[in-house]
């Protein structure tokens, strides 16, 4: 692996977690382990002062004369010397008397270690030593580590200078708390790779997603949007990955839309660039009997342009948030307006107003006006001379429960192939058979964009003779769902 692996490696967040995990879990091993051992430790100091302390009440109780019988010693040697022969040293303790500054006694019984030997010990002791108190300490010597009490002795007609000293060996003491606390640092150390080790894996396990998602957002490219992020599980990462699928699945949807629309508008603006560029090159300049006829051809064809293009922009504009300004409106009111409307569209069919729905609802009537009259200006082109077309709105409700509006117009043509119903509303879609109408097929799209961008939706429904088609619309005030494309 090179260098520059190893530091990505080291720089993941694979290793980020796993390295912050290791240290929170160290550092309370740490602090746990640490922690029992002071208070071990402690308490064995405290054991040793105990045991210390009782050293001196024997020494007292020597000094009283003992037990029934015996009398009190009357110079400081033969109180040390009962006093080595009654006191005996106890496990990892060690006793020394000391006269006018030199080690003069020691018990019979078999040290451990010896104080009498250390002669930078005896000095230490003397230099502390107090006459009329006892005097705890601490030293580090040859032996180890050394808990000691200086006893001064002094006996009333004897001006010989004495002092008792009992040490314990604090190393040997904590021995067994030190040997389990290196035992727990081993079994720490030992958990401390397991938890690593089982972090790394499940740390891995939850990153998978992201590591797919860095993978599939490299390899996706302007042509190829299919690539999807393999998920497994329920977690938070999981659900990232399934919203960021989400998230392609729309992004491919749009582009595919986006593409389709520029393949279709450059389909729809060639035909009449072709037929102005054939009549241009047609034209004899030296004969100008034609020039009326191709500058009418001319003039019809980029007036054909422009409705297209000003359709285009209206598709555009419609996915722009502010395209709809909805206000309370009446609809019954909106009904007899538009059909006041209509009317004026041909005077070859028999326009009715069939239905009004009593109800407000919020919407923005200029553009269900001009959608609706889209929805008329159709019913009129496909549907013959001397024919119905029945406009009219009704209150009803949708599959999620929501009171909605409909409005619709009803002609009666020759009607839609129902295999056909559900691509009416497709940008440049037309479904020519039986009906013998050109137009640049957007008259639809634009009514379902209208109806999305309020909240909701246009449908056709056709049965042999004519077709209704329905704008169905929130009746509350929401916020737009956008269109699916």
């Amino acid at each position: 692996m090179s260098l520059h692996r190893v530091v990505d490696a080291l720089r993941s967040v694979r290793s980020r977690i796993l390295t912050s995990i290791l240290l929170v879990t160290a550092l309370g091993m740490t602090v746990a382990g640490s922690t029992a051992y002071l208070l071990q430790r402690e308490r064995v100091v405290s054991s040793i002062d105990d045991r210390l302390t009782q050293t001196v009440e024997g020494l007292q109780f020597i000094a009283d004369g003992g037990e029934a019988g015996q009398d009190s010693p009357t110079t400081v040697i033969d109180f040390l010397t009962q006093a080595m022969q009654r006191v005996l040293p106890a496990h990892n303790e060690s006793t020394v008397g000391i006269v006018d500054g030199r080690a003069a006694l020691v018990p019979s019984s078999d040290l451990s270690f010896r104080l009498d030997r250390d002669e930078e010990f005896i000095e230490r002791v003397v230099a502390e030593s107090h006459p009329e108190r006892v005097v705890l300490g601490t030293v580090r010597s040859e032996p180890g580590t050394l808990r000691y009490a200086i006893i001064p002795i002094t006996i009333d007609g004897d001006a010989t200078s004495g002092l008792y000293v009992s040490a314990y060996n604090l190393d040997a003491e904590l021995r067994p708390i030190t040997q389990a606390f290196r035992t727990y640092a081993v079994v720490a150390a030992t958990m401390l790779l397991l938890v690593g080790l089982v972090g790394w894996m499940v740390a891995g396990r939850l990153l998978r997603p992201i590591r797919s998602l860095r993978e599939t957002a490299n390899s996706i490219t302007d042509t190829d949007l299919s690539r999807r992020i393999t998920v497994v599980g329920r977690d938070d990462v999981s659900d990232l990955a399934r919203t960021v699928n989400g998230m392609l699945e729309r992004l491919e949807a749009g582009f595919l839309s986006q593409r389709r629309l520029l393949d279709d508008v450059g389909h729809e603006l060639k035909t009449p660039l072709t037929i102005m560029r054939g009549h241009l090159e047609l034209l004899d300049p030296e004969h100008p009997e034609g020039l009326g006829a191709t500058r009418a051809i001319a003039i019809e064809e980029l007036d054909r342009l422009t409705t297209l293009v000003g359709d285009i922009a209206l598709l555009a504009k419609s996915r722009v948030p502010g395209f709809v300004n909805a206000d309370e409106v009446a609809v019954a009111e909106l009904t007899a307006t538009v059909f006041a409307k209509a009317r004026m569209l041909s005077g070859a069919h028999e326009w009715a107003l069939t239905a009004r729905a009593d109800a407000r609802a919020e919407l923005d009537s200029r553009r269900v006006t001009q959608a609706w009259l889209q929805l008329a200006e159709n019913a009129a082109k496909y549907s013959p001379a001397g024919t119905a077309i029945e406009i009219g709105s009704a209150t009803s409700a949708d599959d999620e429960g929501r009171a909605t509006v409909d409005l619709w117009v009803r002609d009666y043509g020759p009607g839609i192939d129902p295999e056909q119903l559900d691509r009416v509303f497709e940008r440049f879609t037309r479904v020519d058979e039986g009906r013998g109408v050109e137009g640049s097929g957007l008259g639809l799209s634009i009514v379902a964009a209208i109806s999305e961008a309020h909240g909701g939706t246009a449908f056709a429904v056709s049965g042999g003779v004519g077709t209704r088609v329905v704008i169905r619309l929130p009746r509350d005030s929401r916020r737009p769902r956008g269109r699916k494309n």
